[in-house]
Order: C-alpha cells, then sequence, then structure tokens
C-alpha cells in the first residue's frame, strides 16, 4: 500500500470529519485510532487519517504521538502528510499545536509550513489572519467559553507564535487569489527571512484549491479539513489519485439497538439534544455526581435497560458554560473533564456489552473515550450525515458489525441526532 497522503488528527471528531471529507473529493479512505498495528488489514487506499487523543494532553506527548504516526505513514509512501488540527484552533499558549508542527516540520526537513484552519463550508475563514466563526471573530465566538481551550485571541498569527518556536509569517488574501505562483512566492520570501511557519487566508473553497496545490510542494502541511479538500483535489488533478473512488463502506445492514450519547458542552449540541427531546428517551445526567462516583454510570445503564428496546435512547452529560465552570472550580478542570469522559466511556462499554451496535457520539473529548474503551482500530468511512460527520463502520472491532457517528460538538443540524440514526441502519 502506497498512500497519496498520509494524515494526523488530533482527536477522533476531526479524524472523522477529514476522513468525511477526503471521501467525498474521491480519495478512498480509512480512519485509524491510533497509529495500527501490523496485524491489522486494511484496504488498498488512497488516504489513512491517523486518529490520536492528543489536542489536550501535555505536550511532549502529543509530540511523541505525533512523530509515531508521522513515521508509520512515511513508512507507507505517503510524501506529504497533514497535521489535521480543529477548524477553530482549539489550543492554549502551551500548546499543542505549535509544538507538534515544530516536531514534524524538523522531521520533514521543510524550511516553512503552511497552516490554515479555513473551512468556508462550515463557516471557519482565515481574513488577514484572523479566524472567523461565521460572521464573528474567534474570539467573540462561543469558543471563548471552550472548557478546555477557551480562544480569547482571533489572530493567528500571534495564537501561533505564542507556542512555536519558530517566527510565524502571514500569506493574505490579496497573494492567495492571484493563485499558486503567487503564493509560492510570498513562502519563498518569508523562508528566506527565517519564518518558518505562514498562516494562509482563505475565504473561499477556490482558496483552499490554491493552498492544496502548493501545499503539496511540501512534505507537511497543517490545518482543518479544508486544507484536506485542497489537498485531496490537488491530488487528483495531478493524477496521484483516481477521482470517483465509491464509498469503503459496506451496505449491509447492522441493525440492533441504538444510542447517543452526547459530552460536548458547545451551544450546537446542547440545542440538539434539545430537539432529540421529541423523537427519543433522553436521560440528563448530573455531573456533580459523576465525579463523586460510579452511581451515575449506574443509573444511566439501568435506565438504558428499561427503554432499549422500545427505540432509541440518548443520555448526555453536557451542561452549560457557567455549569461547567462551576464544575472545574469545585473539583478542578482537569479532574472533572476526565471524570466525565470516563463515565460516559463506562456508560458505552455497557451499552455495548447489552447489545447496542449503533452509537452516535457528539463530542471530542467524549468520542475519544468510549472509542479507546470499545477498542476500536479502525473505521471505513461511509455516508455523511452532515458537514463534516460520516458513518463509520468499524474495521477489527472485538463486538464484531458495528456503525457509529463521531461528532464534534458544533458540528450538525438542529436534529442531528435523528438524522444520524436514519442513516445508520
Amino acid at each position: 500500500m502506497k498512500l497519496a497522503l498520509g494524515c494526523i488528527a488530533d482527536d477522533y471528531t476531526g479524524a472523522s470529519d477529514l476522513a468525511n471529507t477526503l471521501t467525498r473529493a474521491g480519495l478512498r479512505t480509512v480512519q485509524t485510532i491510533g497509529v495500527p498495528s501490523e496485524e491489522l488489514d486494511l484496504p488498498d487506499v488512497d488516504a489513512v487519517v491517523v486518529s490520536l487523543k492528543s489536542r489536550s494532553i501535555e505536550a511532549g506527548l502529543a509530540v511523541s504521538r505525533s512523530r509515531a504516526a508521522d513515521k508509520w505513514l512515511r513508512g507507507r509512501g505517503a510524501d506529504h502528510v497533514l497535521f489535521k488540527i480543529c477548524s477553530t484552533f482549539d489550543s492554549t499558549d502551551a500548546g499543542n499545536i505549535g509544538p507538534v508542527m515544530d516536531a514534524l516540520r524538523a522531521d520533514s526537513g521543510d524550511t516553512i509550513v503552511l497552516v490554515t484552519p479555513a473551512f468556508p463550508e462550515t463557516g471557519r475563514t482565515v481574513y488577514q489572519g484572523n479566524l472567523f466563526v461565521g460572521s464573528v471573530p474567534l474570539n467573540e465566538s462561543p469558543l471563548k467559553d471552550h472548557p478546555l481551550n477557551p480562544m480569547h485571541d482571533s489572530n493567528l498569527v500571534r495564537v501561533l507564535a505564542r507556542q512555536s518556536k519558530t517566527e510565524v509569517g502571514l500569506v493574505g488574501l490579496a497573494t492567495v487569489v492571484r493563485g499558486p505562483e503567487a503564493v509560492r512566492a510570498r513562502l519563498a520570501d518569508l523562508s528566506d527571512k527565517g519564518v518558518g511557519a505562514a498562516i494562509v487566508d482563505a475565504v473561499f473553497d477556490r482558496d483552499l484549491e490554491t493552498i492544496g496545490e502548493v501545499a503539496l510542494d511540501q512534505r507537511l502541511s497543517v490545518g482543518a479539513s479544508g486544507i484536506g479538500l485542497g489537498l485531496a483535489r490537488a491530488l487528483v488533478a495531478a493524477g496521484k489519485a483516481k477521482a470517483g473512488a465509491s464509498s469503503a463502506l459496506s451496505e449491509s445492514p447492522v441493525g440492533g439497538p441504538a444510542a447517543c450519547l452526547a459530552g460536548s458542552c458547545s451551544q450546537a449540541t446542547l440545542q440538539q439534544i434539545a430537539n432529540a427531546e421529541t423523537d427519543m428517551a433522553v436521560l440528563h445526567l448530573d455531573p456533580e455526581q459523576i465525579v463523586a462516583g460510579k452511581g451515575e454510570v449506574r443509573r444511566a445503564l439501568g435506565w438504558a435497560a428499561q427503554r432499549i428496546t422500545e427505540g432509541p435512547i440518548l443520555i448526555a452529560s453536557s451542561s452549560t458554560p457557567d455549569q461547567v465552570a462551576a464544575l472545574q472550580s469545585r473539583h478542578g478542570r482537569d479532574a472533572a473533564g476526565h471524570a466525565i469522559e470516563q463515565a460516559m466511556a463506562d456508560v458505552a462499554e455497557g451499552l455495548v456489552q447489552s447489545g447496542v451496535r449503533r452509537l452516535v457520539i457528539a463530542g471530542g473529548e467524549t468520542s475519544g473515550a468510549v472509542v479507546d474503551r470499545l477498542g476500536i482500530p479502525g473505521f471505513l468511512v461511509g455516508a455523511e450525515i452532515a458537514a463534516g460527520v460520516p458513518v463509520l463502520r468499524a474495521v477489527g472491532a472485538k463486538e464484531g458489525e458495528m456503525v457509529l457517528a463521531l461528532k464534534s460538538g458544533n458540528f450538525g443540524g438542529p436534529r442531528f441526532f435523528s438524522d444520524a440514526l436514519d442513516l445508520m441502519r
């Protein structure tokens, strides 16, 4: 297997988003959970997205795991590797985007790396180095209240410079719209001045295509699924991948009970949970009781056992930003977050042991905890549920056939949970 594109994603939902984007662009794509073992039988594909749970862990550990993934991908023939980050650039001043980028750039030998989280399809654009979420700057969006990585600065040149050891420059929109050669000239100029990373503006899909074409000149790029779209289209245009690759997901139904788990505290997920009340049984867990012990998990599984044969269910640990802040102040941010993630993983494990084979998970950290607990090594990428969220069929799962959807907190429409289950037969 010689890969046209290798990808390292810093969380599982972001990996699904990217895998979905690559599949839509025509690349046969597999998403793995962690660096695959040699025993995992992967089909012949154009791209592999290695999913890591490295966005909010200690920076040194994120670097070592990312370098291991890069080595595995390069060993399978990937000339270019994309380090996939969130389209809202989730990262504190301590990392992890900057430290991982610095390490992978050093390994690649590139003098400068293109960086952009832009993905216009999902409302993420970059102009003059500032990231916009819809019509507002990042620091005015709900992401300013993110429980793990609150974003208080929309200027990505400043954000990345605070966590990287290299100087960070800008390739502005006026340069991007002039095409690939203008971008190449700007990058060469920045590189000559000792700049090691460049934030690149992008407002429209055509900007991503320009960026993708130029990025393939290098061995490394950094960005969200938007740059993945640009890279995929450039690979197809260059004849390095064949357009129109069919979905890798088998159409055979899995059937059986279905459940949804929500751990995200984003405004979008909170509204989706409220809308689900009319479509399925919903249980709201008490975060304070989750931190206190295992009693809330037992309550959730007992509640589910009484209802799972009657139709889909939803179990949510999601809370409002004010409630999250209060919980963190009492128990500490890391301790509270870890307790909730593990509780949701406990619930998922119990549901699967009781026969659930269709799972919808909302929230990046929650998805990571659940998939790790279930020990699923990889996924084949199927139909798109919503922008950035595909149906995933498990590969190598010890429980056998399973389908999942892993949703970033801000993704999906108002009735996302019902929409997902409609496609997960």
